[in-house]
């Protein structure tokens, strides 16, 4: 599944590097540590977090990952969007809780 059909069926708010809308999801996962995530996300997976700071970004790249899901309404800083735009990494956000948000992804990939 393509990021945009996420984002379209999610009713999700794209804040950043639009161009990645095309990436495909590959699976989801959910996590607020950044340890976990470097040691068991698979290049492709959407991540689905709280985290709004810098590394996630980082992370992010590092993984692969199609992109990063903000939760509870949470948003980045400007400083924040503007890295992972120049990173080519989407932030996405919705005022939807983790435990929703991955629900209704394990709906659609499954």
């Amino acid at each position: 599944m393509k990021l945009v059909e996420v984002v379209e069926k999610l009713s999700l708010d794209v804040k950043t590097y639009t161009d990645g809308l095309q990436k495909e999801v590959t699976g989801v996962y959910v996590s607020d540590l950044l340890s976990d995530v470097m040691a068991n996300s698979k290049d492709g997976n959407i991540w689905i977090t709280l985290q709004t700071h810098l590394n996630i970004v980082a992370v992010a790249g590092l993984k692969g990952l199609s992109g990063i899901i903000i939760v509870n309404n949470r948003q980045p800083e400007k400083e924040i969007m503007e890295k992972a735009d120049s990173e080519k990494v989407m932030i996405i956000t919705t005022s939807m809780p983790a435990f929703e948000v991955a629900g209704k992804l394990y709906q659609m990939l499954n």
